[in-house]
């Protein structure tokens, strides 16, 4: 399927063939890309286990990689390669509930340019497209303040503890269907949410 596009970042799904790389090293995901690759590769809680899972979850959805992993490359003019500042995706499809979840990472040194925030919206832009898609969810830890801060930037409100079982100590954030366009959608979300007053995650 084709990438997402936003202002300053192509969004690139994942395949087969470029996690099995990613298994291998770095350069050869660099290699299968056509990109370059920091060597700080792979952004914080996005490990050699979440290539695996992506992997066979491709394998089970063949025809639901949209809804899966998209590697976060920076659109640099054309004399120059493209280079990977992290990942975002889904995690799967809407549910029966109109529900889909996020997630992202930004290696360190891509940080604080707004890139993880723009990676999402690019998301919401292409979820809330789906007339299923109801809510969009993220989990998140208290401790992880930047985060936080994407998602209530991006809009999203905090939901109180998660329910994974996998991360007990996650919370969760939602955004409505409701709530994004009546910000304006994907051209004014960011411009246009304001910062909620933080509740206490403790």
């Amino acid at each position: 399927m084709p990438g997402l596009r936003t202002a300053r970042l192509s969004l690139i799904p994942a395949t087969a063939e470029s996690l099995s790389a990613e298994l291998v090293s770095p350069q050869a995901l660099g290699e299968m890309l056509g990109m370059d690759v920091p060597a700080s590769w792979p952004p914080e809680l996005y490990d050699a286990d979440a290539v695996r899972w992506t992997l066979l979850w491709l394998a089970q959805h063949p025809d639901q990689s949209e809804w899966s992993l998209y590697y976060v490359a920076e659109a640099l003019p054309p004399v120059n390669r493209a280079r990977l500042v992290g990942v975002c995706g889904y995690k799967g499809g809407p549910d029966a509930a109109g529900e889909v979840e996020i997630g992202y990472g930004v290696v360190p040194e891509h940080r604080r340019q707004g890139f993880a925030s723009e990676a999402v919206g690019g998301m919401l832009a292409h979820a809330f497209a789906d007339p299923r898609v109801r809510s969009v969810i993220a989990h998140t830890l208290s401790e992880l303040t930047a985060s936080i801060a994407v998602l209530e930037t991006t809009g999203f409100l905090f939901d109180g503890p998660g329910n994974d079982p996998h991360e007990p100590a996650a919370i969760r954030f939602v955004l409505s269907r409701g709530r994004y366009e009546a910000a304006g959608g994907a051209a004014a979300a960011l411009a246009h949410f304001p910062r909620p007053a933080r509740p206490s995650l403790t």
